[in-house]
């Protein structure tokens, strides 16, 4: 898929909406655009009113058939809004935006996939997809594993991961799983990985650029964004390379990424 061919908007029919954890909600959605979504991949989520303009980025936590589901966290007024839709309500969204993690470089490898806060949904869905088959099937990992970090035992959608394949817990006070960070986990149990996928908050990130025991890692970056098309430059990230659009050491994470290979941003 090329997103830039691929980017409409589209009205959404709301299926149904839940609270998962303490400010964490769960929305699925009816819409064409759910045929074209990949792991990785985001859509501009149209905040109901007239006031707020902005599309929220919200990554895909998992698409099959027409059916779209985004799990986000309520951060500010626009997905309060968003927040209180409820079935049968419709909402505008864009996309498929983005590029998505590299399926076809997954095959015959030992996949790791390390997951910390809002950035655990599309790891649900990326584990679904490399999970589902690993009989042999040319195109196949050898193995998947998911490593999926929080900060305490309220591990929101670690049951639904697990469903896909071997999940490990890490939480930062131990009342679940491994005490510490996903890498920490990674560490003491020993898991084996040539191929890395990261998706959670910078810091996160870079520590997973640093110390991940892996031949190739491919991050997943969160940045705040306006327009979401890669016009406005409003969420660039540095870049070890020359973006031929702005001919700079930077990229566009909404169009470029928002996964990048590890070498390539500088964080």
């Amino acid at each position: 898929m090329n997103p830039e061919t691929k980017k409409k908007k589209v009205h959404a029919l709301v299926v149904s909406q839940s609270e998962i954890s303490p400010g964490i909600f769960d929305l699925r959605l009816q819409c064409a655009l759910a045929y074209d979504a990949r792991p990785g991949t985001f859509v501009g989520v149209y905040i109901p009113g007239n006031d707020l303009l902005l599309p929220r980025p919200v990554s895909i936590c998992d698409a099959s058939g027409d059916m779209l589901r985004l799990v986000y966290r309520v951060a500010g007024d626009g997905t309060g809004r968003l927040s209180a839709l409820s079935e049968n309500d419709s909402v505008d969204l864009i996309g498929i935006l983005g590029n998505g993690f590299p399926l076809d470089k997954a095959a015959g490898r030992d996949v790791v996939l390390l997951g910390g806060g809002i950035g655990i949904p599309p790891m649900v869905y990326l584990m679904r997809v490399l999970g589902r088959d690993l009989s042999g099937t040319p195109g196949a990992p050898r193995s998947v594993c998911a490593v999926l970090g929080y900060r305490n035992a309220d591990a929101f959608l670690s049951a639904e991961c697990a469903a896909y394949g071997k999940t490990l817990i890490a939480t930062e006070d131990g009342s679940r799983g491994i005490r510490g960070t996903v890498l920490d986990a990674l560490k003491k149990e020993k898991i084996a990985a040539d191929m890395i996928c990261s998706c959670g908050p910078k810091p996160m990130l870079s520590a997973v650029k640093k110390a991940a025991p892996a031949g190739e890692i491919y991050l997943s970056l969160e940045e705040r964004m306006a327009c979401g098309v890669g016009v406005c430059l409003g969420c660039v990230c540095e870049t070890a390379d020359t973006d031929p659009h702005s001919m700079v050491h930077n990229a566009r994470v909404c169009t470029e990424g928002p996964v990048f290979e590890a070498s390539r941003v500088i964080l």
